[in-house]
């Protein structure tokens, strides 16, 4: 989902066909932990570097995201089930995931942002202890959001010029005289303050603390058909349930987001990354290769996703019933 700063460095990325994300964007960090295996002190210190996943185990890093658990649930179900890997997940945000990628302690994140563009280029680029893992298959956009009733009863407010003119409908407790724009957790991508800023826009950026507490504060607004506007991300699987309308930013160009505190404009479309420690990319073996061939839609991350966060399923459970509902997909990512 989305670290700090978004492509800070203006770096390049693909065009997409078509469009998560980031718009990985989202489950609370208690729920994701649930359904994950914490990494130990002393897990770490046994197993030294990234060579382990020759040894029959890896360890994947997790950003607390649903998106994102629904990767790794699902690289875990096939890893442990068909080629006898014990697979350890972590939860980690993007950032300190990359230091653990460098030491090795971790083997692979499946799904990144683009929010950690100094450690790409140390790590990657300088260090070269960490790789590329190619296209997770996802693209991901964040934007700001309203609801669909609000749009059509006010047709101008999905453009930002006219925003200054309805920040009444958003006023909160928080945002006092601002109209509030409704945030997830404040680890996840955002140039919003600035964007703000630049733009003068009569707004506060408040923050719900989690995905989880996000989607819940969105859906009690949107059942009550009260307005709201919020920083919001595609693919996601409560898009489904809720009918939402992007509001137009300026146009992204390449490099107007280079400057976090001067960013006015849009946010990029974001092929998502898969990164792996070198170490791991290069002597994993068939586990390494497997999650260098995983690869799949937006529409097949929702389907996960969404089973593990609307019907609260086990990400495990989640992960098996995918499994075994689309054995045609997955057959084409083991070596």
């Amino acid at each position: 989902m989305r670290m700090k700063n978004l492509n800070p460095t203006g770096r390049k990325h693909p065009k997409p066909s078509g469009s998560r994300t980031h718009l990985t964007r989202a489950a609370t960090a208690a729920a994701v932990v649930l359904g994950l295996t914490a990494l130990s002190a002393c897990a770490a210190a046994d197993t030294g570097s990234s060579s382990k996943g020759s040894a029959g185990s890896v360890t994947i890093a997790v950003p607390s995201w649903v998106g994102a658990e629904a990767n790794a649930a699902v690289a875990q179900y096939i890893l442990e089930n068909e080629l006898d890997t014990k697979a350890e997940l972590t939860q980690l945000d993007e950032s300190v995931a990359f230091d653990a990628l460098n030491s090795g302690k971790v083997d692979a994140i499946l799904e990144d942002w683009g929010g950690a563009p100094k450690k790409v280029d140390l790590y990657v680029e300088d260090k070269k202890t960490v790789v590329a893992g190619g296209d997770l298959g996802v693209v991901g956009h964040i934007g700001w959001f309203v609801p669909k009733y609000l749009a059509d009863e006010h047709p101008d407010i999905t453009d930002w010029k006219n925003l200054n003119k309805y920040k009444d409908l958003f006023k909160t407790a928080e945002s006092g005289d601002k109209g509030q724009l409704l945030e997830g957790s404040p680890s996840y991508t955002t140039n919003d303050d600035a964007i703000i800023k630049n733009l003068d826009l009569d707004y506060k950026t408040v923050y719900a603390g989690s995905e989880a507490a996000q989607i819940t504060q969105m859906k009690e607004n949107y059942k009550a058909k009260k307005p709201f506007i919020t920083y919001w991300w595609t693919p996601q699987w409560l898009n489904a349930q809720l009918d939402l309308v992007e509001v137009k930013l300026p146009e992204y160009k390449e490099g107007c987001d280079a400057d976090p505190a001067k960013v006015a404009c849009a946010y990029a479309q974001t092929p998502l990354q898969k990164y792996f420690n070198a170490d791991f990319a290069e002597d994993g073996g068939d586990a390494a290769q497997f999650l260098k061939n995983f690869n799949w839609t937006a529409e097949q991350q929702n389907e996960v996703a969404s089973m593990i966060a609307d019907e609260k399923m086990s990400s495990k459970a989640a992960a098996e019933k995918w499994a075994k509902d689309n054995e045609d997909v997955w057959r084409k990512w083991l070596p």
